[in-house]
């Protein structure tokens, strides 16, 4: 057998010591960490077609703003490292930077595993008592994980809208993520496609933002564990981050144009 000389011997030894410290001393990615990656979407799939006028009323007025996100799991915030990374948290945070004249508070009321009807029978105590100016409502992504029935997650959402109307808040829907365990669903685009027909149909406006995170995938090419949690069906802390962003930015795009177009 060949020896190594002792010089070679010494010399490996170090190389590894340096990298076993180095190993050692390098930062642990906390679990949900953002990945460095870039907060984009094509405007025309985060554009709100309809201007938001309450929100705009009141912040001509100079007065406080109250919007209430109710929906499931991923507005509850699961997958996030903390509540205050959940999106409605960070929703709050971009919304009062980009209105600083006015107090905007943003109330989570998502509850995980929830369907429509069960949202919907939560209305009155944790939407309507709260009076809010906006109603942020995601929908769908439960419906098709338990296969329920299009037809009656149609009915459903008439109904929610239907009341919501008369409460006379704003609206905003946002329809399910852009997931493994839901696009391998049969129906999650018929899901899709419906929550856009009955927003067209109703006039509401929808944040796509299955629409969004199929383009981070198929598009800009960045693999689910980059925007998802191990479970590949909740978000992370930088997707929950991301679409909090791009979500401010077009409920202020919204309400603005309602300012304008009132004061033609």
């Amino acid at each position: 057998m060949k020896v190594m000389p002792c010089f070679f011997r010494f010399a490996t030894a170090l190389t590894l010591a340096a990298a076993v410290a180095s190993a050692a001393n390098a930062p642990a990615r906390a679990q949900g960490a953002a990945p460095t990656l870039e907060c984009a979407a094509p405007t025309e799939l985060v554009r709100l077609d309809n201007p938001l006028k309450r929100l705009a009323q009141q912040i001509a007025a100079g007065r406080s703003i109250t919007i209430v996100a109710i929906g499931s799991s991923s507005t509850a915030g699961a997958g996030a490292s903390s509540p205050a990374m959940s999106y409605p948290n960070r929703l709050a945070v971009e919304l009062n930077e980009l209105f600083p004249q006015v107090s905007i508070t943003v109330i989570n009321r998502g509850v995980g595993g929830e369907t429509m009807a069960e949202m919907l029978a939560r209305f009155n105590k944790d939407v309507f008592a709260e009076n809010p100016d906006l109603v942020l409502w995601q929908v769908g992504s439960n419906s098709v994980l338990r296969d329920q029935p299009l037809a009656e997650s149609s009915a459903r959402l008439r109904e929610g809208l239907k009341r919501l109307r008369v409460a006379d808040t704003d609206v905003v829907l946002i329809n399910p993520q852009y997931a493994p365990k839901v696009i391998a669903k049969h129906d999650a685009n018929l899901m899709v496609d419906l929550i856009d027909g009955t927003a067209r149909d109703t006039k509401v406006d929808l944040f796509q933002r299955f629409a969004v995170m199929r383009y981070w995938r198929l598009t800009e090419d960045i693999p689910f564990s980059a925007f998802l949690s191990p479970d590949e069906l909740h978000m992370n802390d930088w997707s929950y981050g991301c679409v909090a962003k791009l979500l401010a930015r077009s409920i202020h795009d919204a309400a603005i144009r309602a300012t304008v177009t009132a004061r033609r």
